[in-house]
């Protein structure tokens, strides 16, 4: 079996497309169809089962994928053994992250990488939990960052960079700003201003509130979100982090009222899978970034 060939079993494997597998790993479709028929004649068996326009593992293919992947974490170890040395970083990620991260946690990382290690090509895939997590387990992601309330996630390491304050905002003319100890139902009387279904932050609140059966108004990102309530269209719950500048301004106030749940800012990649020498340097300097802004 040919490492070549393995990697490509792999990745069809991972997105369960010929088409975006050929895409991502920069073939013509034709070489990918031909790799894998050359993996299954010298095995003897089918590794996929063709469903019209879809595609799905056999049993065979089940099986192999596991290996496959220890192989090709194995050859990746044994290459960087041999160039680690180097005197400059060099290689591709792919990061998983949301909005929020990207746009309040992330740019002193982008920054410092962009010009002190311009040889590490950055790829940022926005994407929420769910989804994050099953393109590490697939090995789409080589990291991706989480705003979870777990730290636990089935076949990934995780490592918690930071609690996630939460702050509840609002327009200063807002009914509630100046009120103390604000209640949930309290806040159920309100219009609830919120980013997309799946963020973490708001499907917690949504959660909390459910008892009430309170309205949401929907803006789908971050920054549309905070518009909206410095609009006085109602009342959000946001990191801290993404706030803070409309706090200080006085465009935005804080309300008088705690989540009861707390989130975590993470970094994680797949389990078993030895980092390359630029990806711990990543993460590496994740760590130390996002400590620094937590003063």
């Amino acid at each position: 079996m040919e490492l070549r060939l393995l990697v490509t079993f792999e990745k069809v494997a991972a997105v369960l497309s010929f088409t975006r597998a050929a895409t991502e790993l920069r073939y013509a479709q034709s070489s990918v169809t031909g790799q894998v028929r050359a993996l299954e004649s010298s095995l003897g068996v089918e590794l996929f089962e063709r469903l019209g326009s879809r595609i799905r593992l056999t049993e065979a293919g089940e099986r192999l994928l596991p290996y496959a992947r220890r192989i090709i974490d194995l050859s990746e170890e044994a290459r960087a053994a041999v160039v680690e040395t180097e005197e400059e970083p060099a290689g591709t990620i792919a990061v998983g992250t949301m909005e929020s991260l990207t746009s309040y946690r992330l740019p002193p990382l982008l920054e410092l990488f962009h010009h002190r290690y311009p040889k590490v090509q950055l790829s940022l895939r926005p994407t929420l939990g769910d989804e994050t997590r099953q393109a590490l387990r697939q090995g789409t992601y080589d990291i991706g960052f989480l705003m979870e309330p777990e730290t636990e996630h089935a076949g990934l390491e995780a490592e918690v960079l930071a609690e996630e304050p939460l702050t509840l905002v609002a327009s200063p003319r807002h009914p509630l700003a100046g009120r103390t100890d604000l209640t949930s139902a309290d806040l159920a009387a309100g219009q609830l201003v919120g980013t997309e279904p799946g963020c973490p932050y708001r499907d917690l609140f949504e959660r909390e509130l459910q008892a009430w059966t309170p309205p949401f108004m929907e803006f789908g990102t971050l920054e549309a979100t905070k518009r909206g309530v410095a609009g006085g269209l109602g009342i959000a719950l946001v990191p801290r982090v993404a706030v803070s500048e409309e706090l200080a301004s006085g465009a935005l106030v804080a309300l008088d009222w705690r989540p009861p749940f707390t989130l975590y800012t993470q970094i994680a990649w797949r389990r078993g899978k030895r980092l390359p020498a630029h990806v711990r340097l990543f993460v590496e300097q994740a760590r130390r970034l996002v400590s620094e802004q937590q003063g």
